[in-house]
């Protein structure tokens, strides 16, 4: 099952790499396959110095968390995806939040899940009738079926 991971998850996982969301990226490679833009890893390089700040890790830390996150995600160029698919991303993104243009665009893309804990984004795109998303707690109950169902 193909997923989309935005930054949110990725800043979590990387401030907390033990908790829910840092296990899910780090121990799940058998039963998802994580997609992200490659656009993904300079938003987080961008914001290093915040990430430090929020959890008093050192750059090397962060660094090594996410080194520990990215591992199992698949990084995808923006050129991969269809105009087509761009055009419609920008629709629906454009008055709820356009950074989080290039995360509708892959799910459009690909045909899959954007795994995202942006309530304001989810809420936004479901009134346009976009609902396209898995919440952490629906994955790691998936994640638990499939491991009790293998």
């Amino acid at each position: 099952m193909n997923l989309i991971v935005d930054a949110n998850i990725v800043f979590s996982a990387i401030l907390n790499c033990n908790g829910k969301i840092g296990d899910l990226l780090i121990n799940s490679g058998k039963h998802f396959n994580f997609i992200a833009p490659e656009f993904l890893r300079i938003e987080i390089y961008k914001h290093h110095s915040k990430l430090s700040k929020i959890s008093g890790m050192t750059t090397e830390m962060i660094r090594e968390a996410e080194f520990q996150i990215f591992k199992d995600i698949t990084f995808i160029s923006e050129e991969q995806i269809k105009k087509l698919n761009w055009i419609s991303a920008e629709k629906l993104t454009k008055d709820v939040d356009p950074k989080d243009i290039h995360y509708v665009a892959f799910s459009k893309q690909f045909r899959c899940k954007i795994w995202s804990g942006d309530k304001v984004l989810i809420k936004g795109l479901k009134k346009k009738g976009f609902s396209n998303f898995i919440t952490t707690d629906e994955l790691f109950k998936l994640r638990q079926y499939k491991i009790e169902n293998l």
